[in-house]
């Protein structure tokens, strides 16, 4: 059984808005929880509290790029063909 180009872009498209809605919810709670949350890092990871700030932004950063290459960007590529 093979998948549709429907099914695809029905995939990529929910796949895209969970990816979307897991950036937000971590980047709110980095802005509204930042101490509460490099406290417990600093402590978990051993990484100083300062070096924090320069993590939590990479992994920010990566995580917005992976999505829009592999969720976001086919979707609209498919969405575009389909009309």
């Amino acid at each position: 059984m093979m998948i549709t180009l429907e099914q695809l872009t029905e995939l990529l498209g929910w796949a895209s808005i969970l990816n979307i809605g897991i950036l937000l919810f971590a980047s709110i709670m980095l802005v509204l929880m930042r101490s509460f949350i490099t406290s417990i890092h600093s402590k978990m990871f051993g990484i100083p509290e300062n070096e924090l700030a320069i993590v939590y932004f990479n992994y920010l950063a990566n995580y917005k790029t992976l999505s829009f290459v592999f969720t976001i960007a086919p979707y609209l590529a498919l969405k575009i063909m389909g009309q």
